[in-house]
């Protein structure tokens, strides 16, 4: 699972500024989530199933094979949320025997015909309908919905979208469509046979055997899943898709894309085979499955979902040739749901407390794929930002990785069972070496394929591959909390000629201890020193120098999860920026320059010297910092930042570049602004625009039709939506829309941007625009899983749903023949009542 990503990084301000953060519940008494006591081992299911568009139910029919897990039994205990069960039976070669049943609290039981022992299997036929809409269940902030089944435009109201069916199953949502036992210690094969309309494909688990026409221009596909696994992987998917095909060694890969998107389904999709191989090689275990797909999906509850062979993607993984140009965002996610298929499918967490063997293996595998296709610098940003993502909630801080006392099973998917489980790993690997930490992993998967497994299992498996062993190191960071707080000082023994550095741990809470290493500075030049800490404070490490340091880099790998407490001057870091081969020692100093916005000479010399830096992420963080209408930093980049805004091999640098120059207000770079319009780069287009928009603005409104902005990128929408606000350009009006309704977060962080945003939806809600206000209700009502239990936050939301409206209502009086204004009235209105 990839957790659902607004589409604005401002919202940031809903957890981190001062106004709304939030912070675990102190005093909640402690509980204990055991792991699913199994007292039933589910063996094959087969499901037959048709969909009813009109009621958006599903009728279905399954035989499911069981037998005691252990202890005899008399009884079968299954999940069946919300469904109408007709008929109850024990199937034995096709011969019904009916069986009595209890369902009452979205819970079957049924009595069988006598008591089974071990491995003596029986199977219970059911016949049901499943009604999606009526589940109780609510969503999380990771996963907004937990109905298990969707039906997607079912009547064709709504001529801009495609009528789709998909299910969800993480957590536990596959029980919404078809009885179960909805646990992640469970496993059982499956095959499903699906009756839809012929004019539409499915997708399912597995291999399709057969697919057979049927009366009244209907088709029944059947799929079938010969290999173990967890319920919560079963997936159906139906549609008017394009199926692209591609494959790996004898395996198929296919794409599954709307149609508008066929051509591009390879840029987006296409490094797939490559990685399956290049993960395959790594873990030594080579892809375990008979297919692998990847579908796309409108309105989709979270991010992506590693459906065992069949991955569901959220809409915005599809993308046009403007947005690949610039780069694949949605490369990472590719990468983390396929080495789900390895860490949650072939060996599935055994309790949602262990979530982090699934989901901390699949953040880190988008490390493993970035260094390995794209190189260290490239692989230690996404690092970087994975961090920064742990960092930013406070709440953090005190949660275990692994963790046996959540509120909501729900809660398991943040950024401590995601962003530090993978930089824990990335620790662990450092710590280890390669051979041993990518044997350990094999030796973990091949112990418990097909079946599950424990953050316990994971040690024990990498001690018996490197004979160390580990319990320090799961002690303090999975059944722990937190992070060290580092800071430190130097003292200098001039006639011992001798340094000391002393790292002092500053924390609340758990002492660590630890592998750092440190650069010690002489004459510009770092020498590398790995030192072991393993006390609170006073850890002192003395090494010989020929005279007094320049300055100390602590974390100089950038390997350590912590804060570092610094205290250098601009000319260290620009001495740190020039010498050092580290991703993250490069980008604090560019960090640090921006932050003194160029203003002092070395920081300015940092900027400067950025700009020719191989990892095109810091020549970025470099161009964002200077101001070019200072005659000196004119003097010293101008030349350079012009050659790079016409001839950078990365667009988003000459984007970046394009917006620096903008800032000059020069009319001498309309010509260049106005050849970037002609570009296939969405970003380079909107900088472009952003650009003329500030030397001759009467061009924008003719310009601005030549970018699509469907699948933009936070950062343009950001840089555009005040050039789109201003000019009034209708046609982008859907685009900015999702931005637009956060403009009192926005406020807060930008007050220029809050007020364009602002006037953004003000402009909207007083138009007769469907699509917009669709977006911006979609996205309202998205962020209430978010916020959690913060009555400031949903009051401000409340308030402009509710302004919103008033507006709405007003442009009802003066068109009341509209034939969608009532339409937007009634989202406002639910999404309203979504709050209350």
């Amino acid at each position: 699972m990839k957790k659902l990503i607004l589409s604005i990084s401002l919202l940031g301000i809903l957890f981190t500024g001062n106004a709304f953060a939030q912070t675990e519940t102190s005093g909640r008494a402690k509980v204990y989530r055991q792991t699913h006591t199994k007292s039933t081992e589910l063996k094959h299911t087969k499901l037959k199933v048709s969909f009813d568009y009109a009621k958006e139910q599903m009728s279905g029919e399954e035989w499911l094979t069981a037998s005691p897990y252990f202890y005899p039994s008399d009884s079968l205990v299954l999940d069946a949320k919300a469904m109408l069960i007709h008929e109850v039976a024990l199937d034995k070669n096709g011969s019904k025997t009916p069986l009595k049943y209890d369902y009452k609290n979205d819970v079957l039981k049924i009595n069988l015909n006598k008591t089974y022992n071990r491995n003596q299997d029986y199977t219970v036929y059911i016949k049901y309908t499943a009604r999606p809409n009526e589940v109780k269940d609510k969503g999380s902030s990771a996963i907004t919905d937990a109905k298990g089944l969707y039906f997607i435009n079912a009547q064709g109201k709504d001529t801009d979208k495609p009528t789709q069916i998909w299910t969800q199953g993480e957590t536990e949502a596959s029980s919404a469509w078809f009885p179960t036992i909805d646990k992640p210690n469970q496993k059982t094969t499956q095959e499903i046979y699906m009756t839809v309309p012929d004019k539409y494909v499915t997708l399912s688990n597995g291999l399709m055997k057969s697919s057979t026409k049927e009366n009244n221009g209907m088709r029944t596909d059947h799929w079938v899943m010969d290999k173990k696994h967890a319920p919560y992987l079963f997936f159906m998917g139906v549609g008017e898709y394009a199926v692209v095909k591609d494959k790996w060694r004898n395996i198929p890969v296919d794409y599954y894309v709307e149609k508008e998107y066929e051509p591009y389904a390879k840029q987006i999709f296409g490094n797939t085979p490559e990685m399956i191989e290049f993960f395959s090689k790594r873990l030594n275990y080579d892809y375990p499955w008979a297919k692998y797909s990847q579908i796309t999906a409108r309105d989709y509850v979270s991010g992506a979902m590693e459906n065992t062979t069949a991955v569901l993607h959220q809409e915005s993984a599809q993308q046009k040739p403007g947005d690949l140009i610039d780069e694949n965002k949605w490369e990472d996610v590719i990468s983390h749901e396929l080495f789900h298929h390895w860490f949650g499918d072939l060996v599935t967490a055994e309790s949602w407390s262990n979530l982090t063997v699934n989901e901390s293996f699949a953040n880190y595998s988008e490390y493993l794929w970035n260094e390995y296709k794209y190189g260290k610098d490239f692989a230690d940003y996404t690092l970087m930002k994975a961090s920064e993502g742990y960092f930013r909630d406070p709440s953090n801080v005190s949660k275990d990785l692994v963790r046996f006392d959540y509120h909501s099973r729900e809660d398991m998917f943040d950024a401590v069972s995601y962003n530090k489980g993978g930089s824990i790993l990335h620790m662990l690997r450092n710590y280890l070496g390669d051979d041993a930490f990518f044997e350990g992993l094999n030796d973990y998967l091949k112990t418990n394929e097909y079946g599950t497994g424990e953050a316990q299992q994971v040690r024990l498996s990498l001690e018996k591959v490197s004979g160390k062993d580990l319990n320090w190191f799961f002690n303090q960071w999975y059944y722990g909390s937190g992070h060290p707080k580092i800071s430190y000082t130097t003292s200098f023994e001039p006639v011992k000629k001798t340094v000391t550095v002393t790292i002092n741990q500053n924390q609340i809470g758990e002492n660590f201890q630890f592998p750092l290493a440190i650069d010690v500075y002489e004459n510009g030049k770092p020498t590398r020193k790995n030192v072991w800490v393993a006390a609170r404070e006073k850890n002192d490490f003395t090494f010989q120098v020929a005279k007094n340091p320049d300055f100390i880099n602590i974390n100089a790998d950038g390997i350590l999860l912590a804060e570092f407490t610094e205290t250098k001057t601009p000319e260290q870091y620009f001495t740190q920026y020039t010498n050092s081969k580290e991703f993250l020692s490069r980008y604090k100093a560019v960090e640090n320059a921006v932050e003194n916005k160029g203003v002092n000479p070395a920081s300015l010399k940092t900027l400067v010297a950025a700009l020719k830096d191989t990892n095109f992420r810091i020549r970025m963080k470099a161009l964002s910092g200077l101001d070019l209408s200072k005659p000196d930093q004119a003097k010293a980049a101008l030349s350079e930042v012009e050659k790079m805004a016409s001839n950078d091999p990365k667009t988003l640098v000459q984007s970046a570049a394009i917006s620096a120059l903008a800032k000059t207000k020069d009319k001498k770079y309309l010509p260049l602004f106005e050849k970037g319009m002609n570009a296939i780069s969405n970003s380079v287009k909107g900088s472009s625009l952003s650009g003329i928009s500030l030397v001759d603005p009467a061009k924008v409104a003719t310009l601005a039709d030549k970018i699509d902005l469907e699948s933009a990128s936070e950062d343009l929408i950001s840089e555009l939506l005040p050039v789109i606000v201003k000019n009034k350009i209708e046609k982008q009006m859907p685009a900015i829309a999702s931005t637009a309704a956060f403009y009192p977060f926005i406020k807060f962080q930008n007050p220029e941007l809050g007020a364009a945003a602002e006037e953004g939806f003000n402009w909207i809600m007083s138009s007769d625009n469907l699509k917009a206000t669709e977006n911006v209700t979609k996205v309202l009502t998205q962020v209430k899983k978010q916020i959690g239990e913060n009555p400031q936050a949903k009051m401000m939301i409340l308030q402009i749903l509710k302004d919103g409206l008033a507006k709405k209502m007003t442009v009802l009086k003066a068109n009341p023949s509209s034939p969608t204004i009532n339409q937007q009235i009634d989202a406002l209105n639910k999404a309203i009542e979504a709050y209350k």
